[in-house]
């Protein structure tokens, strides 16, 4: 038997093989989970509404996080900012203005895509999604057609 002399598991047993399953969940729990975005390129119309797709793998609970989707060729670059569970409106670029939202009951389950309404010439491009908690990001591409 291994004895754990950790504070919070004082006075405790534990199995060599129940601590180390112990360990890697709590280790796999410390933000292991990857953004991915789409390898293919999202294809819309002039005046379409799209998603463009995001999630962690494995799911984690993102609803509390500071989520990014961003243009890099942009200034400002943001076009969606979610920060303490509402959305930052005055970091966002004046062109996406009332056309970008995410999907609130969704992000509890790791979905962070976002869904632009509305599509423009001028919104394609490539797009951001990324969690600066988590440092991890994924690119995803939008191309428009008339």
């Amino acid at each position: 038997m291994l004895h754990v002399k950790d504070s919070l598991f004082q006075n405790f047993k534990f199995g060599a093989f129940t601590f180390l399953v112990f360990y890697s969940v709590i280790h796999s729990c410390r933000g292991e989970s990857q953004v991915i975005g789409s390898s293919n390129p999202i294809v819309a119309q002039v005046g379409e509404g799209i998603i463009l797709p995001c999630h962690l793998d494995p799911a984690l609970n993102a609803l509390d996080m500071t989520l990014e989707w961003v243009r890099p060729d942009l200034d400002p670059r943001f076009v969606f900012v979610w920060r303490d569970g509402v959305e930052l409106k005055s970091k966002k670029h004046p062109s996406y203005q009332g056309r970008t939202s995410m999907f609130p009951d969704e992000l509890e389950k790791g979905n962070i895509s976002l869904k632009l309404s509305k599509v423009k010439i001028s919104d394609e491009g490539k797009y951001r999604c990324f969690i600066p908690g988590l440092k991890k990001e994924s690119y995803v591409q939008l191309v428009v057609g008339k």
